[in-house]
C-alpha cells in the first residue's frame, strides 16, 4: 500500500517537498540572497519537470477518488513546464522582491491543488483540488504590494472566486441530490438527461467559466490580469485556465456522456459568444496585459470548438492546442514582464519603435502573436486546425464558420501590436533591456516550441495514441 502511494502520487509528492524545502530555508537562521535562491528554486523545478518523464504511474487510490494515467502524468508534465518558464521569465522581478521563498509556496500551492484536481475521480477531490489550486493565486494576484491595482486584483479575484466556487459547489450538491454518488463513473450511471440533473450541469458549467473566463463569465479576467504581477497574470492566463480544460475534458468525456446533447449546445452558445465578445474588447485594449486578457478569452471561445467535438479528436486538439498555448502566450509574456520589471511599461504606445533597440526580443514578440493569430507555419495555425477540424465532425458547419471569421478579426489586433513595435516611427524608443540569462533561456524554449511543435507531427500523434 505504502509502495503504491509513493508510486502513484509521484508528482505530487515531489511538489510538496519542493514546498517543504522553501519553509525550511524561510524559516533558517541563514540569509539567503534572492539570485541564489533563484537559481536553487529554477534547479528544483527542473528536477520536478524531468522526473515526470521517468515514472509514469497507471493506478487509484482512496477508493478510487484519485486516480493516474500516461495522459494525467502527461498533463502533469505540461503545468510543470509551463510553471518553470514562467519563474525563469520572473528573475529580473523576484530579484528585487523581498518575499522570493513565500511567492514560491504559493505558486507551488497552487500547483499541487491543479494535480489534485487533474487526478480526481471524485467531485469531492475535485472540489478539494480546485480550492487549493484558487486560494493562494488571490494572494499571488497581491503580491505587488506596495500597488493599490495589485491589492484591488486580489479583491476581485477572491470574490469573483468566491461565486463561482459557490454555484459549483450548489452544482455538485444537487448532483449529488440527484443520483446519489460523488464518483464519477456512478454519476454516468445514473445520468438519464431529467430537468433537475440538467440544471445541476448547468451549475457546474457556470463555475468551469469563471475558472477559464468564458463569456458571459469573463468579467473579472481583464482587471485581475491589469492588477496582477505579470509572473501571475501568466499563471493565470495558461497553468490555471490549462489545468481546468484538462478536467473539463475528463469530465464532460467521461461522466456526462448520457446528456451530451444538452451540453453541446450550451458549449456551441458559449463558444460563439467567447470568440466575438473576447475579439471585440481586445480590439480597443491600449494595456498589454489587458490586451492579452482578452485575448485569451477569445482563444478560450476556439478551444470550446474543438471541446464541443466529443470524439477523440476533439480531446486530443484541446490538449493539443494547450500545449502550443503554453508556448504562444508564455512567450508574448516573458517580453512584457521584462518590459515591466525593468521599465516599468506596461502600455502599447510604450513599445513603438521597440524593434530599433530590441531586435530579438520584438522578433520573440512577433512570432508569439503570429502564433496566437494562427499564421502558418507557427504552431498556433496548425492547433486551430485540429480545433476546427475536430469541430467540423459533428457537421456543425455555422459554428467553423463563425470560428473562421473570428481568427480573421483576430489577425487585426495582433498584426497592429506587430505594426507598433516594427513600422511605427519613435524618437525616443525604450532603451535597450540587458537580459539575464534565465529570461532569455526560458524564451528561447517558447520560441524553439512554437516553431517545432507545429511542424513536427509527434506531439499532437504522442497526444491521440494516448486517448485511444
Amino acid at each position: 500500500m505504502l509502495n503504491d502511494f509513493l508510486y502513484l502520487m509521484n508528482a505530487e509528492l515531489l511538489v510538496t517537498l519542493i514546498i517543504f524545502i522553501l519553509l525550511f530555508l524561510k524559516l533558517s537562521n541563514e540569509e539567503w540572497k534572492n539570485e541564489g535562491l533563484l537559481n536553487f528554486i529554477n534547479f528544483l523545478l527542473l528536477i520536478n519537470l524531468a522526473a515526470g518523464f521517468f515514472y509514469i504511474p497507471n493506478g487509484n487510490l482512496f477508493g478510487d477518488m484519485f486516480h493516474t494515467s500516461e495522459l494525467v502524468t502527461f498533463e502533469k508534465n505540461l503545468l510543470n513546464l509551463g510553471t518553470l518558464i514562467i519563474s525563469l521569465q520572473s528573475h529580473d522581478w523576484l530579484k528585487t522582491h523581498k518575499h522570493v521563498a513565500e511567492f514560491y509556496i504559493l505558486l507551488l500551492s497552487t500547483l499541487l491543488g491543479m494535480f489534485f484536481m487533474i487526478s480526481a475521480n471524485n467531485l469531492l477531490m475535485f472540489y478539494l483540488g480546485l480550492e487549493l489550486s484558487t486560494i493562494p493565486l488571490a494572494a499571488l494576484s497581491n503580491f505587488d504590494l506596495e500597488k493599490r491595482r495589485s491589492s484591488e486584483a486580489a479583491f476581485k479575484f477572491i470574490i469573483s472566486s468566491a461565486f463561482s466556487s459557490g454555484l459549483l459547489l450548489f452544482g455538485i450538491s444537487m448532483l449529488y441530490g440527484a443520483t446519489g454518488t460523488l464518483n464519477f463513473m456512478g454519476i454516468k450511471a445514473h445520468l438519464n438527461g431529467n430537468p433537475f440533473q440538467v440544471f445541476s450541469f448547468i451549475l457546474l458549467l457556470a463555475g468551469f467559466g469563471f475558472k477559464i473566463s468564458a463569456v458571459p463569465f469573463h468579467l473579472w479576467t481583464a482587471d485581475v490580469y491589469e492588477g496582477s504581477p505579470v509572473a501571475v497574470t501568466s499563471y493565470l492566463s495558461v497553468i490555471s485556465k490549462g489545468a481546468v480544460l484538462f478536467v473539463m475534458i475528463s469530465i464532460f468525456y467521461n461522466v456526462f456522456t448520457p446528456i451530451a446533447d444538452s451540453w453541446y449546445n450550451m458549449i456551441f452558445l458559449i463558444s460563439v459568444a467567447t470568440m466575438i465578445i473576447g475579439n471585440l474588447f481586445a480590439l480597443r485594449q491600449q494595456n498589454m496585459k489587458r490586451f492579452l486578457a482578452f485575448s485569451s478569452i477569445a482563444q478560450i471561445g476556439f478551444i470550446l470548438v474543438g471541446l464541443s467535438a466529443q470524439s477523440t479528436a476533439g480531446s486530443s486538439s484541446v490538449i493539443f492546442f494547450i500545449l502550443i498555448y503554453i508556448f504562444s502566450n508564455l512567450g508574448a509574456f516573458g517580453v512584457i514582464s521584462l518590459v515591466s520589471a525593468v521599465k516599468g511599461k506596461e502600455n502599447m504606445d510604450d513599445y513603438r519603435g521597440f524593434y530599433k533597440t530590441n531586435p530579438v526580443l520584438s522578433w520573440v514578440l512577433a512570432i508569439s502573436l503570429f502564433s496566437l493569430a494562427g499564421i502558418p507555419p507557427m504552431a498556433g495555425f496548425f492547433g486551430k486546425f485540429f480545433l476546427l477540424f475536430a469541430g467540423a465532425g459533428k457537421g456543425n458547419y455555422s459554428l467553423i464558420i463563425i470560428a473562421a471569421l473570428n481568427m480573421v478579426v483576430s489577425l487585426y489586433y495582433y498584426l497592429k501590436v506587430i505594426k507598433i513595435m516594427f513600422m511605427d516611427a519613435n524618437e525616443h524608443p525604450l532603451e535597450k533591456i540587458k537580459t539575464h540569462w534565465q529570461p532569455k533561456i526560458a524564451m528561447a524554449l517558447c520560441v524553439g516550441g512554437i516553431l517545432v511543435t507545429g511542424i513536427a507531427s509527434g506531439a499532437y500523434n504522442y497526444i491521440h495514441s494516448l486517448l485511444k
